[in-house]
């Protein structure tokens, strides 16, 4: 591993219910109490990363012709993840460059729909 490392926190709300297939439902009950029944947790996902500080135009191929600003990565990482969550779930994609530089990319207006958002 590198000297220098990175976390990364990643916040998100889901719910579960803890259940054995195999198990009766007043089994499950049993083993599992409380956490048989369908409940939430805001979780909070930390990923450690070793820094490289590669270069993300010449060594990730989907970022191939995308001028890598940090207003288009946001879009890209939003195109990204828009085709994998259910339609209408990704509400805002916030890159942060530096302290000063954020960039929040919120998917293309729908025709009608009021904009604006707080931060």
């Amino acid at each position: 591993m590198s000297a220098y490392a990175v976390t990364r926190a990643y916040h998100f709300s889901a719910a579960h219910r803890l259940a054995n297939d195999a198990f009766s439902d007043a089994e499950n009950a049993e083993v599992y109490g409380q956490c048989f029944r369908q409940h939430g947790h805001n979780y909070l996902l930390e990923v450690l990363d070793r820094v490289d500080h590669y270069d993300l135009s010449a060594t990730v191929p989907a970022l191939a012709g995308v001028i890598t600003t940090g207003e288009n990565l946001a879009r890209t990482f939003w195109e990204w993840l828009e085709g994998a969550l259910p339609p209408g779930s990704l509400r805002r994609v916030t890159l942060v460059e530096t302290a000063n530089n954020v960039f929040e990319y919120c998917g293309e207006p729908v025709p009608g729909e009021v904009t604006g958002h707080g931060r």
